[in-house]
């Protein structure tokens, strides 16, 4: 792939190595002979060279895989060998199956049904497509066809993903809409955060607990007795995970963070993201002075360098009121984002995990 205008290099999503890998065991399983090198459609219409990591045949089998290039992107899959394995199969169209290393899809709420290896619905159809048109272009009578993907190691990479908490057992996805990786695109952490909400919600959850991460995830386990599926860590996508769980049939959410991301939240940042939102100084000291601050706190607050710290100055000084008030600005734009049918409630927690605020 090209460099990026940040100078950095994309890669390729384990769907497209996936349907390389497939290509690569068809035509080596009709003709009988190794190749080096395939060539692949993308969705949005790229075509792209792959080479073969591994290629071999039988009369029955052809196996081939490619070793993923993830670019610049820390992605956890980069490098990882992906394997297709196709035979000829008696029930018409593509039947996948799961190898070692791919996930076994076990819960409602995904793309992909219970019993299922999780190979997203974009792959599966790029896989489809590429088989039908080697067969078309070998001249090949319409046949049936068992695809198993494989991914070495798999198991062991899916424990640094989302799939354990939504329901993916034993390995990885086989993913991608595009087929391209866009170094440190947000794009993948987004998708897991919607999927965990949906898992939730097809296991009947209607109450969640929506937190930051881990730690805020243990604290919000304290305050809640709920069901495992409905703790979502939602990372920086306040405004998306509000917003689907509105659209899932969620009634109610907890959003329980600490003060640096949520006065991000309250001052009207849909991403709290330190690289798509920066700390407003000016409207956390707007909200004291509302709440009785004097002017030596406004002072110090204006000068912070973190919120954290203005929460220390604020708690100094007894203007407990602000941490209400906090709280009730960002309800105010989690309402004008989830709508009124979602019920919400904010809560605010400090460092050592005491409640500092909640609204309502």
């Amino acid at each position: 792939m090209g460099r990026l205008s940040e100078n950095l290099r994309s890669g390729y999503t384990t769907g497209a190595c996936a349907t390389a890998a497939a290509k690569g065991a068809l035509l080596t399983l009709i003709y009988q002979q190794a190749f080096d090198d395939v060539s692949i459609r993308l969705p949005q219409g790229q075509v792209v060279k792959f080479p073969l990591h591994t290629c071999s045949f039988t009369p029955d089998e052809g196996r081939s895989s490619v070793i993923k290039d993830a670019g610049d992107d820390p992605d956890v899959t980069d490098k990882a060998e992906i394997c297709a394995r196709v035979l000829w199969n008696p029930t018409p169209g593509i039947t996948f199956r799961r190898g070692p290393g791919v996930g076994l899809v076990t819960k409602l709420g995904l793309p992909i049904p219970p019993g299922e290896p999780a190979i997203n619905p974009v792959p599966r159809r790029m896989i489809a497509e590429t088989l039908q048109q080697v067969l078309d272009e070998a001249g090949w009578p319409p046949a049936g066809m068992a695809v198993e993907i494989a991914v070495p190691g798999g198991e062991e990479m899916a424990r640094k993903t989302f799939n354990p908490r939504l329901g993916i057992v034993g390995g990885i996805s086989i993913l991608g809409t595009t087929g391209i990786v866009t170094p440190y695109s947000t794009a993948a952490w987004l998708a897991s955060v919607v999927q965990s909400i949906d898992v939730a919600a097809a296991q009947g959850c209607r109450h969640l607990v929506l937190t930051v991460g881990a730690r805020g995830e243990r604290i919000a386990r304290q305050l809640f007795d709920l069901p495992d599926d409905a703790f979502i860590q939602i990372g920086p996508f306040f405004a998306d995970a509000l917003r689907h769980c509105g659209q899932a049939g969620i009634d109610k959410v907890n959003l329980v963070s600490m003060i640096g991301k949520l006065a991000k939240f309250a001052a009207g940042n849909e991403s709290v993201h330190s690289t798509t939102s920066a700390q407003d100084f000016t409207f956390l000291a707007r909200i004291a002075q509302e709440c009785g601050a004097g002017d030596d706190l406004l002072a110090h607050i204006y000068a912070a360098n973190t919120a954290q710290e203005v929460a220390e100055r604020i708690a100094a000084a007894g203007l407990q009121p602000f941490f209400s008030c906090l709280c009730q600005k960002a309800w105010m734009f989690a309402r004008s984002l989830a709508g009124e049918a979602l019920v919400v409630e904010i809560l605010l927690t400090g460092v050592t995990s005491e409640i500092l605020g909640r609204y309502p």
